[in-house]
């Protein structure tokens, strides 16, 4: 895959909303087989596409930003063969670099930039008021995805916002499905008396009834509708959780899991289970591995690694 192709196909991944991980060499000390410039992004299903190296560095790629997709951050990772590197299992050296001795590597230094990319938060607004169309236009500003939506129209699995201010009108049909469809903020303009009211007749438990906000919004005063509309993205920043869109990425239902690891009983190496992690059927369990030599390796003499 040339870097042209790799652009394209992030940018494709951008556009359809799913998070990725553009792993890119700024450095490599010889003997490697990657060279400066070489990249290749890392899917959420563990998928590496493009080149940093060989099956060793590349494993080494794929658990770092594996876990990345899950903290939304990015970090310079440094794949080092040198036996006083420390332990494997990426020990941080200073703020933003992590140091990764990986035992396979046939030797030198690669020092790879792994930036992750997650999709803005999304947000649905009904409504073709005033509000409505400020709320489409600040969140914009915030650098969210914010769309304009229908009642009846299919919630996504990774819908972050509904605010629904359509001032009465399909209020009810449009707030239950938010609700049960577990979007994390639902939001209602309306004065505090009539939300209420609609709150009463929506047929929902307590439990349900706490996740509509109405009034949306913090009290700040507002007045116009784009202060009306910063007031209820000033609440939504305000409720966020640490790493909201990190544990949810696109695509997955709320609560996924996160990434699966284990550790390879012939190097020692924390790899990622993955669909494609190089596996053998053992005594009591699976073994994984980070590469065909420790496969090898302990297909020939398991009880050699049986303290593993």
């Amino acid at each position: 895959m040339t870097s042209t192709e790799l652009l394209t196909r992030a940018d494709a991944l951008r556009h359809g909303r799913t998070p990725f991980v553009l792993a890119t060499v700024v450095r490599a000390e010889r003997p490697t087989s990657a060279k400066p410039g070489d990249s290749a992004l890392v899917l959420p299903d563990g998928t590496v596409e493009g080149f940093v190296g060989g099956r060793c560095a590349e494993t080494t790629v794929q658990l770092q930003g594996l876990r990345l997709l899950e903290t939304g951050e990015s970090l310079l990772l440094r794949i080092t063969a040198a036996a006083d590197a420390g332990a494997e299992g990426a020990e941080a050296t200073g703020q933003g670099l992590v140091t990764v001795a990986n035992p396979c590597l046939s030797g030198g230094t690669l020092d790879i930039f792994l930036e992750a990319n997650l999709p803005p938060a999304l947000v649905y607004v009904y409504g073709h008021a005033p509000i409505a169309r400020a709320l489409l236009d600040v969140g914009r500003v915030l650098g969210l995805d914010t769309r304009p939506a229908s009642p009846g129209e299919p919630l996504p699995p990774d819908l972050d916002v509904v605010v629904v201010a359509s001032h009465g009108r399909d209020e009810e049909p449009v707030l239950i499905e938010a609700v049960r469809a577990g979007v994390p903020y639902i939001g209602l303009v309306a004065s505090r008396r009539r939300g209420a009211a609609v709150l009463a007749g929506l047929g929902l438990t307590q439990e349900q009834r706490v996740h509509v906000r109405t009034p949306a919004g913090l009290d700040i005063g507002a007045r116009t509708p784009a202060e009306v509309a910063l007031s209820v993205y000033a609440e939504i920043i305000a409720l966020r959780p640490p790493r909201a869109r990190a544990v949810r990425p696109a695509g997955a239902a709320a609560g996924a899991p996160t990434a699966v690891e284990a550790v390879d009983p012939v190097c020692g190496m924390t790899v990622a289970i993955t669909p494609a992690t190089l596996s053998l059927d053992r005594h009591g369990g699976t073994a994984y591995f980070c590469g065909p030599g420790c496969q090898h390796a302990f297909a020939d003499d398991p009880s050699r690694y049986a303290h593993a």
